[in-house]
């Protein structure tokens, strides 16, 4: 899957620049050249990277990053800037970003930013199963990820995705329901589907394939 970066450079010439190196490499580049429009696209659509200069028009890259992660976004963040001051860059680590690249730069170097930092997330993403576009099963802390984020669940239905999750790109039969979640109780068929249907309509993706008459899956990503 194509990894997508919204990039806040005013300066259009850089901006395109950029961009092209990027989708050259096989980045998905949304580029935008004030804050105000950076934010919208933030709320909009999904980006695996975040790439800010800092003074740009209308809200600069300081407040927007700040206010994205007081909104729980914790979209990895590299800044781009001519601003050079131990203060800003200090600051820069402070509001959360991943990375801080001092302008002017070779573009190579932004490569090199940014495969680091992709270096950084695979490791962590060895403990996640992506389930979907947006929902992912933490196996260390056996958690349902939305975002990122917990998603509530009972014991039951986080046994259900457990089970469905490390099985992913397999069918789970009602047998192998029956016996992980409900410990081998005598119960039919009909009650497993409930719960099952439960647990998928409190779901914002439905990533829960029902094989009719066999059982459940969830497909690879």
């Amino acid at each position: 899957m194509k990894k997508r970066i919204l990039l806040l450079e005013d300066d259009h010439i850089l901006a395109e620049t950029i961009e092209e190196l990027l989708e050259m490499e096989g980045y998905i580049v949304s580029v935008t050249h004030d804050g105000d429009e950076a934010s919208i696209l933030s709320y909009e659509e999904k980006f695996d990277l975040y790439i800010f200069d800092i003074n740009v028009p209308e809200i600069d890259g300081f407040d927007l990053l700040e206010s994205l992660r007081n909104a729980q976004d914790e979209t990895p963040t590299i800044f781009i800037s001519a601003m050079t001051g131990m203060e800003e860059i200090a600051k820069a680590y402070e509001l959360g970003c991943y990375d801080y690249l001092k302008k002017p730069f070779h573009l190579p170097q932004l490569l090199l930013h940014i495969q680091k930092i992709d270096q950084l997330l695979g490791i962590r993403d060895k403990q996640h199963i992506r389930l979907s576009q947006r929902y992912s099963f933490d196996k260390a802390s056996e958690t349902l990820l939305f975002d990122k984020k917990p998603v509530p669940l009972t014991k039951r239905q986080m046994q259900i995705v457990k089970l469905l999750a490390t099985h992913q790109g397999n069918v789970v039969d009602f047998e192998m329901l029956r016996h992980y979640v409900w410990d081998d109780a005598i119960i039919d068929n009909a009650t497993i589907r409930a719960e099952v249907s439960r647990l998928k309509k409190g779901l914002k993706e439905d990533f829960i394939v029902n094989i009719r008459g066999v059982g459940y899956r969830i497909d690879r990503n």
